[in-house]
């Protein structure tokens, strides 16, 4: 039956994925907020769900480095897997995003998060710091969308016809329905990750592989699939923006809100395992996006390739 629910849960993921994305651009297109702004907050919160509740209960039951384990392979995986897989399929034109500032966050926390690693265990104060570092993330982001808005608003006084059409947007598209995608989306992405988190678990232990290592890749891998269903959506829809903001936007929640919200349910200690190798892995693997978000690069299906097999050769060195 674990097989059978493995398949149920990834069949969930792919719907909701599209759910989200559908109801995401069309909320900005609305709303008049650019897509990344929205793939940002909506999606990105939307899909990190899976992590925040993985995390919280692993802390709660007393296998704290399950919880670490988790948001440190999740990241890498969203890196690494899920922008690797997508781009082998549909290349992805990231050279036209205007992600480098949202970036910058992402690695700034990712550093943030390392120092704390190794100050461990981490604690209620580490997460106060971590949640007040997402607050200004969050308030720049509106503060940006507002911005936006109002130039949008002038450009239109002037020229009211040189709107640039959305793939796969629907500008006739009632609010009702946006917010029936956005909650279909949101509800989808956590059931089916929880339904394919515990059926993967019970077979990974049925072949006797260790907890850590089943946060750092298993479990990690499968709450990363919401951003994985919701980037293969994107990318097909030619989306790139919330591709990239998906993935940067997720990060940083991870790091952030995961790991901060986490801390007020109960210490959690940093395995040296974990000190010596994935947190260099997962810096790593955010520092192999500078070329796509601040040299103008395309994620082609050789690109993406390689992001994939890296992804294979980490898992193969943390089950080893």
């Amino acid at each position: 039956m674990d097989w059978v629910f493995v398949g149920l849960g990834l069949i969930i993921l792919l719907l909701a994925g599209d759910a989200l994305v559908k109801g995401a651009v069309n909320l900005s297109l609305r709303l008049g907020i650019p897509a990344l702004i929205v793939s940002l907050t909506v999606v990105a919160f939307g899909t990190s769900a899976p992590e925040l509740l993985v995390s919280v209960s692993a802390i709660h039951e007393g296998v704290p480095g399950l919880a670490l384990g988790n948001v440190i392979g999740s990241n890498t995986a969203n890196i690494l897997l899920v922008l690797g897989l997508p781009a082998v399929m549909a290349p992805i034109a990231t050279g036209h995003c205007k992600t480098a500032k949202t970036y910058w966050f992402m690695i700034i926390a990712t550093l943030l998060f390392i120092a704390v690693a190794f100050l461990g265990p981490i604690t209620w104060v580490h997460g106060t710091i971590f949640l007040a570092a997402l607050a200004f993330v969050l308030g720049d982001a509106f503060r940006d969308a507002k911005r936006h808005r109002s130039a949008e608003k002038a450009a239109l006084a002037c020229a009211p016809a040189g709107d640039e059409e959305i793939e796969g947007a629907d500008p006739d598209m009632p609010v009702w329905k946006v917010g029936m995608f956005l909650l279909l989306g949101l509800i989808g992405l956590p059931f089916g990750a929880n339904i394919l988190v515990e059926s993967s678990v019970n077979i990974a232990r049925d072949f006797g592989v260790s907890e850590t290592a089943i946060g750092l890749t298993l479990v990690a891998v499968g709450t990363s699939l919401p951003e994985l269903a919701t980037t293969v959506m994107a990318a097909f829809r030619r989306q790139a923006d919330v591709v990239l903001g998906n993935v940067i936007g997720s990060n940083m929640f991870n790091l952030l809100a995961i790991i901060g919200i986490s801390s007020f349910v109960g210490r959690i200690p940093v395995s040296p395992e974990i000190l010596r190798f994935d947190v260099w892995v997962m810096l790593g693997a955010s520092l192999l996006l500078a070329p796509f978000v601040l040299w103008g690069w395309h994620l082609t299906r050789v690109w993406g390739g390689v992001l994939s097999v890296l992804y294979v050769i980490y898992v193969i060195a943390v089950l080893g």
